[in-house]
């Protein structure tokens, strides 16, 4: 088994961890890589208007309190190693696997991988300013998608079941081929798995294949 620690919002989480009295304000984080547009946002944000991809002089005009701030890459390493430290303390095992993404190793570990256990990850996160969710499952991947979904703890008992019922858009297709699935009528990967393997390939190419 696998356990994911997941940080959402990793680098506006990052970029807030020294004002955290800011989580209630609306906030704009600008990520420069994006030609210094919104990439991520507070929910006061989100509610007064502003939105993923604007620029900052169009997110002042649709809130003219949000306070903009920049992508910071030596705090998101950071909360980065913060969370591996407190990841370690659950598992000897542990992979930074993404941006806030840890993966635990459970293999061995007595009375890991349940709720009460998870809690405490959580626990221990909290006073570092950090909000996170935790999902458990056979393989990493199964784990991540867990996590994603968790609210904020979510165990996969039935690997199966569990991968049927999710959302196509949990799998990030592009936008191109999400377009033609839905088309289609596939909504979930349940839907998705039943086309098949070669006709998957055939129809979509190498990308819905991976």
């Amino acid at each position: 088994m696998f356990a994911v620690v997941y940080l959402p919002d990793f680098a506006l989480q990052a970029a807030l961890r020294l004002n955290p009295e800011l989580h209630e304000s609306p906030v704009a984080l600008l990520d420069e890589s994006t030609k210094a547009r919104v990439y991520q946002l507070t929910p006061a944000a989100r509610e007064a208007g502003v939105a993923e991809g604007l620029t900052s002089t169009q997110a002042l005009a649709r809130c003219a309190t949000v306070i903009i701030k920049p992508r910071s890459r030596p705090q998101e390493t950071a909360t980065t190693e913060a969370l591996l430290q407190c990841a370690s303390l659950f598992s000897p095992t542990i992979e930074a696997t993404g941006e806030g993404v840890c993966t635990l190793d459970l293999t061995g570990l007595n009375n890991a991988g349940d709720q009460g256990w998870a809690q405490k990850i959580l626990d221990v996160l909290k006073p570092l300013q950090l909000t996170a969710r935790v999902g458990v499952a056979a393989t990493p991947s199964l784990a991540f998608l867990a996590a994603r979904r968790a609210a904020p703890f979510l165990a996969v008992p039935d690997t199966a079941e569990f991968v049927t019922a999710l959302p196509m858009e949990d799998l990030e297709p592009s936008a191109e081929m999400l377009t033609i699935l839905k088309k289609w009528g596939i909504h979930r990967v349940g839907d998705f798995l039943r086309l098949g393997r070669e006709q998957v390939v055939e129809r979509l190419g190498m990308e819905a294949l991976e």
